[in-house]
């Protein structure tokens, strides 16, 4: 064995499974998992579909109460289901058969984009008061965020194409990059117009006047 091989993460070669057929064995790692990977996957993928929850309710709500929400507004929830969906598959791979090739850097990468898109949201909703005083460092975090996650599918290609990743995982991050898109895209366009519905709503609520 060389050097150079010596030194790659001892992580099984991509499946040669296609299709549905590679995705089944992909989910089907799930039955790997040991506690401390259960705690890890229920509380990211449940802080997600909390997302989901809180902004598709709220939407839902204002609507149902004749709130003037703008389209934009729909597609806050939306791009978080999408999102909550591929990380819930990509997940699965981080916890098991990838756990060791992302230890290091590519785990940093994936907690400051944790971080960072968190925070973005955050002050996306303290912007409702706030205004500039919270949008601005919410833009910035958000065009962060974005910008570590280029940064985080480098290094996904890169180890695709040394044969240590796969489709699904490849795909997923497609997703996850699609929802979190449609979700901030939506989101900010949503600020722009004036968070119209958003009194409206938190009065159907019982939070406003």
């Amino acid at each position: 064995m060389s050097a150079r091989a010596s030194l790659l993460p001892d992580v099984p070669a991509a499946q040669p499974a296609t299709g549905l057929s590679a995705i089944a064995v992909y989910i089907g790692r799930i039955r790997e998992f040991r506690r401390d990977d259960w705690i890890v996957y229920l509380a990211w993928v449940g802080l997600m579909v909390g997302l989901c929850c809180a902004t598709g309710g709220f939407v839902a709500l204002g609507r149902h109460a004749g709130a003037p929400l703008p389209a934009e507004a729909g597609l806050v929830p939306l791009g978080a289901v999408i999102f909550t969906f591929a990380i819930a598959i990509d997940t699965i791979g981080h916890r098991t058969i990838y756990k060791q090739a992302l230890r290091g850097g590519e785990a940093m990468v994936h907690h400051i984009i944790i971080g960072l898109g968190i925070a973005s949201c955050v002050l996306l909703c303290a912007a409702y008061h706030g205004g500039a005083t919270f949008a601005i460092p919410a833009l910035v975090l958000t065009i962060l965020s974005f910008l570590y996650s280029l940064v985080d599918e480098g290094m996904h290609w890169r180890r695709y194409l040394t044969g240590r990743s796969d489709v699904v995982e490849m795909w997923s991050h497609v997703f996850i990059l699609l929802g979190h898109g449609v979700m901030m895209t939506g989101w900010w366009l949503w600020y722009a117009h004036g968070y119209r519905g958003v009194a409206e709503t938190l009065v159907a609520l019982g939070l406003g006047s």
